[in-house]
């Protein structure tokens, strides 16, 4: 009888198989929110307590809750063109010089389009974030206060002025 010959027998380990796989699927992630849109919004908590917020499209608002789980007492309106927040007064506004709820020019190492201290907001207070809209979604101003007590909901009312003009 003859001896079949026989190559030793490779193994591939599983990082082998599994790494193009993990390759598909990180670019997958990459591209599906490129061809699709993407995120409306980002919103990063840095280590000095101070809030990162960057709007890609001003309509989501699941950005208010997100600020509330990061311990920011924030309410958050995306006003269109043409409109404006009422009824006015909403609430009892503290100067910006007396609560800067926005930080600006942002921090060393910040990289959101809006940086927010969620530290000026203290006990009874609400933060309030109004961000003007253009026809394009995109975010073309922000108006930020502190108010004391109680915040009156964004009832969207038409008006002639600056749509965030109190």
């Amino acid at each position: 009888m003859t001896e079949i010959e026989q190559s030793p027998r490779t193994r591939l380990s599983r990082f082998k198989v599994l790494a193009p796989v993990g390759a598909l699927a990180a670019a997958a992630a990459v591209a599906v929110p490129l061809l699709f849109g993407g995120p409306a919004y980002a919103v990063s908590k840095a280590s000095d307590g101070l809030i990162d917020i960057t709007i890609n499209e001003a309509k989501d608002p699941a950005l208010q809750a997100e600020l509330r789980d990061l311990g920011a007492n924030v309410m958050v309106s995306y006003v269109p063109a043409g409109k404006k927040c009422g009824p006015e007064p909403r609430a009892r506004f503290l100067g910006k010089e007396e609560a800067p709820l926005t930080v600006f020019p942002p921090p060393e190492g910040h990289d959101g389009a809006f940086v927010v201290d969620p530290e000026v907001i203290k006990e009874g207070q609400t933060g309030v974030l109004e961000f003007s809209v253009s026809d394009d979604e995109k975010v073309a101003g922000i108006w930020a206060r502190v108010a004391e007590g109680p915040v009156a909901d964004c009832e969207l009312i038409d008006t002639t002025d600056a749509p965030l003009s109190h």
